[in-house]
């Protein structure tokens, strides 16, 4: 008898969802797969600026009150311009010695203070006016000029729209080229590699800062980070991309 129990208890586990072997259904359904693409350009309302002030000295409280003196005029320069006090951040400051030679320390060049600000500028027309009476303060460097808009969402969700109908558009024509047509979508993806907006600039690093800022002003391009091919935009626009790839029931 006690044989017997155990026999049924173990084919009714045996048995069970949770312990048997899953089931896996294949689709066999016809499908089409079709990518989609969309950018929508829109003047930025926001820019961020990261300006760098580079001193040196034998002593090191001559270089640190070089760098002071460059950042107390640049601040008058802001608050002149209009900048209020919360739109500026300090961001980075490093105090380094340096050598002649990396490997081989044997003659002391000095000490070298680098100091970061950002400036956070809502008015984009007044970007050119406003890097250039910073740099006449004595800042030597512009690390990075972002540009950006405060109606993102928005404007995301227009480019994927735009995408997902290009999508289906390019299925549907693939489709007909093959006698069919396209039923329901079956499986939708969005791709968010890289930035979701791009606006090239060639301002940037620890190079020299006019340089950089009559370079911008000669051109400007539309690159993703992820390496996309560059395309050319109006001056002044960024663009707010969407990529999707969606698969359709493929139906005769």
């Amino acid at each position: 008898m006690k044989t017997t129990i155990l026999l049924c208890c173990f084919a009714a586990i045996s048995c069970a969802p949770g312990w048997g072997q899953q089931t896996y259904l294949y689709d066999d359904r016809p499908k089409i797969t079709a990518s989609g693409e969309a950018a929508v350009y829109v003047k930025p309302d926001q820019i961020t600026v990261s300006f760098g002030i580079e001193t040196s000295d034998l002593d090191i409280g001559v270089a640190r009150q070089k760098n002071n003196d460059i950042m107390k005029k640049a601040l008058a320069a802001l608050h002149d311009a209009g900048v209020s006090d919360k739109d500026i951040q300090t961001d980075y400051l490093s105090l380094q010695p340096r050598y002649r030679s990396d490997s081989v320390k044997d003659v002391f060049i000095g000490y070298f203070v680098r100091n970061t600000f950002v400036v956070t500028l809502r008015e984009a027309g007044k970007l050119e006016e406003l890097v250039a009476k910073v740099l006449q303060t004595g800042v030597n460097y512009i690390h990075n000029v972002d540009f950006q808009t405060a109606e993102f969402k928005k404007y995301r969700e227009q480019a994927r729209e735009m995408a997902l109908r290009a999508a289906r558009e390019k299925a549907e024509k693939m489709a007909a080229v093959l006698g069919q047509s396209v039923g329901s979508p079956l499986q939708i993806n969005e791709f968010s590699s890289g930035s979701p907006w791009a606006y090239y600039s060639s301002w940037g690093g620890w190079g020299s800062a006019r340089n950089a800022f009559a370079s911008q002003n000669a051109v400007q391009d539309l690159r993703g980070s992820s390496g996309e091919a560059l395309e050319t935009i109006a001056l002044g626009k960024i663009a707010v991309r969407a990529n999707v790839s969606v698969t359709f029931e493929l139906r005769k």
